[in-house]
């Protein structure tokens, strides 16, 4: 089942992964993928603040990773330049780490992921509107997605 919300801003954008955030445990992975410009940082930027995070959160596209510490961590993953790519930096590792991880483009290390993840699609509707889709892969995200209270 894909759950859909849509936001009108990208105030609401954050204001609907920091809710998320409250729901998440470590351990915990996300993918996000969307066009360019679709509002996947920015999403990223709600779920840091929501998990405490108090750093400021930017894209880690020329360094791949970069890591938050708060009151739930964070691993943010930018693998946009690992396509065609058959490098692996420890994914692994970093997935059973006790952080909660986001990947932005995702779908360039799907060999890599785990079985079970939220795999979320940010859809840009208007210059400011955008469709935010959740399609929980597994028990874990099917409970956390009825407990958001989605339709």
């Amino acid at each position: 089942m894909i759950y859909t919300i849509e936001v009108n801003s990208p105030g609401e954008t954050e204001e609907f992964a920091a809710k998320l955030a409250g729901f998440l445990k470590p351990q915990d992975l996300l993918t996000l993928e969307g066009d360019l410009g679709a509002g996947k940082t920015t999403f990223t930027k709600g779920l840091a603040k929501g998990l405490g995070i108090e750093r400021m959160v930017n894209s880690p596209t020329f360094t791949i990773l970069k890591q938050y510490e708060g009151d739930l961590d964070l691993n943010h993953f930018d693998v946009y330049r690992l396509e065609n790519s058959d490098e692996d930096i420890g994914f692994d590792e970093l997935f059973e780490s006790q952080a909660v991880s986001v990947i932005e483009w995702a779908k360039f290390i799907e060999e890599y992921l785990p079985n079970e993840r939220l795999e979320i699609n940010i859809t840009r509707k208007s210059e400011e509107s955008r469709i935010i889709e959740l399609q929980p892969i597994g028990p874990r995200y099917e409970i956390l997605c009825k407990e958001l209270n989605l339709s």
